[in-house]
């Protein structure tokens, strides 16, 4: 039996799995709310992808402790999908799906300032510490740097709105930690899924005024089948091959997927700021999140702190 900690054939290709199925939504919702209304592809998506996990949920017996702290689950689900979907059908209405996808990666980020706020000191060593000031720097070269990513007001709302995405992302694992730490994940994201789904159906409704092309229906199927209930299967198998904290690391190749996705597909602009601050906001949320290295396994840590695009 393979060591859960070890790197063998299989955990590469589910890792390189990972890198993609949470690389591509970016260029999925782009395509889907050319047609669609964002809170149809956020209901679209949630509903599918909930009704695809629910038999392993039921399987695995998961939904029942969920039920237990359903007010917990509710709030975990409003933090990490019911805004943040939202908001980036939103977003990537006016923005390219590579600035998107990279901005969201700035997750590391704003877990590492939560977790200051909270009392973690060990934010303030030299290695964070500079990669808390070279990741914001590389935001701000990316924004208004060589090349504008973005023009106008309406640019810059949109990376706003990717930005609260981030910090809400960074919230999640939190509540997570503190409140759902004994209800297994899938559960968890099952009925957090559900119930995302059910709320925005009615505003789904409400909010198409057009007739969707086949081309995003194409797309928001694949959001919810690829990105939402496969990519969570191939991620606990992931987790259970290497361990919670070696894991989530594919998280570094997903902007690169996005940018390069949106590209070669959509023929989006290489601008010179994003070339020049994709590196520093990669390195910044290393050195943020890590000091530069893998912190030791920690026992409680089944839901590591990862975005779900």
């Amino acid at each position: 039996m393979n060591s859960p900690q070890r790197f063998d054939t299989r955990a590469w290709l589910l890792f390189a799995a990972m890198a993609l199925l949470w690389g591509i939504p970016y260029l999925f919702i782009s395509v889907a709310v050319q047609s669609y209304s964002p809170a149809a592809v956020v209901a679209g998506r949630t509903l599918l992808g909930a009704l695809l996990l629910l038999p392993f949920a039921l399987k695995q017996r998961a939904l029942r402790p969920a039920f237990g702290k359903i007010g917990w689950v509710l709030v975990f689900g409003a933090i990490e999908m019911a805004g943040p979907f939202l908001l980036l059908g939103h977003a990537e209405q006016t923005l390219p799906s590579g600035l998107t996808g990279l901005l969201v990666a700035t997750v590391p980020l704003f877990a590492a300032l939560i977790a200051f706020g909270g009392g973690d000191r060990s934010v303030l060593r030299p290695a964070r510490a500079i990669g808390l000031i070279v990741g914001f720097i590389g935001v701000f070269v990316i924004v208004a740097g060589p090349g504008l990513a973005v023009e106008g007001g309406g640019g810059l709302f949109a990376v706003g709105e990717v930005l609260l995405v981030a910090l809400l992302y960074a919230i999640a694992p939190f509540v997570i930690a503190t409140k759902l730490r004994d209800v297994p994940a899938l559960g968890t994201i099952t009925l957090a899924l559900l119930a995302v789904g059910i709320f925005y159906t009615p505003i789904a409704f409400l909010t198409q005024h057009e007739v969707p092309t086949l081309e995003s229906t194409v797309s928001l199927v694949l959001l919810a089948v690829l990105c939402t209930a496969v990519a969570f299967i191939a991620f606990f198998a992931l987790i259970a091959r290497v361990g919670p904290v070696r894991a989530p690391l594919f998280t570094y190749v997903n902007p690169v997927v996005a940018i390069v996705l949106g590209t070669i597909i959509l023929s989006e602009p290489l601008t010179p700021g994003l070339l020049v601050g994709f590196p520093l906001v990669i390195v910044g949320c290393w050195l943020a999140a890590t000091g530069g290295r893998l912190r030791a396994p920690r026992a409680d840590a089944e839901f590591p702190p990862v975005p779900t695009p």
